[in-house]
């Protein structure tokens, strides 16, 4: 058996009166993040690992963001892309470990159906996909509400 890992990070710009999409669904929140596509920042995390860890770039040399075909997509369009690539190259997703970095909202009570919808994108087991959620202590652009960050590190495998 063949194991690779992969890391994945993005950040997006919060902005007012924006959608907030997180994990593949819309969170509640006076703020949304502005991207070329829906600004999932989690999702874009896990894209960039799944591809680093098969070693097929970025997410952005597979959907640039300045593409017309792109914008405004939904991230899980993405996600699922990735996942056929991946797959395509004989490897299964093993697991996900990912961090969002955000002031607000509180994303905890949202973290089980955002591992339903992520596990049905990618055709595993919810318990396999860890979301934890932290705050920067109100440092750096996180900190004062401009941004919001995720990290992902995930497991691929090859029999």
């Amino acid at each position: 058996m063949k194991i690779k890992v992969g890391f994945g990070f993005d950040v997006h710009q919060l902005k007012d009166g924006l959608d907030f999409w997180l994990g593949g669904i819309k969170v509640p929140h006076t703020k949304g993040g502005l991207g070329h596509s829906d600004a999932d920042v989690l999702i874009h995390a896990i894209c960039d690992a799944l591809l680093g860890s098969a070693n097929l770039g970025d997410i952005g040399k597979h959907f640039p963001d300045s593409s017309e075909e792109f914008k405004g997509i939904d991230s899980k369009i993405l996600l699922k892309e990735v996942v056929k690539m991946i797959s395509e190259r004989g490897y299964s997703i093993g697991n996900i470990d990912s961090t969002v970095c955000l002031q607000k909202p509180k994303i905890g009570p949202y973290i089980p159906e955002m591992q339903k919808v992520l596990a049905s994108c990618m055709n595993i087991d919810s318990e396999d996909i860890s979301i934890k959620a932290t705050t920067t202590e109100r440092l750096s652009f996180v900190g004062r509400e401009e941004g919001v960050s995720a990290y992902a590190t995930v497991l691929i495998q090859k029999d």
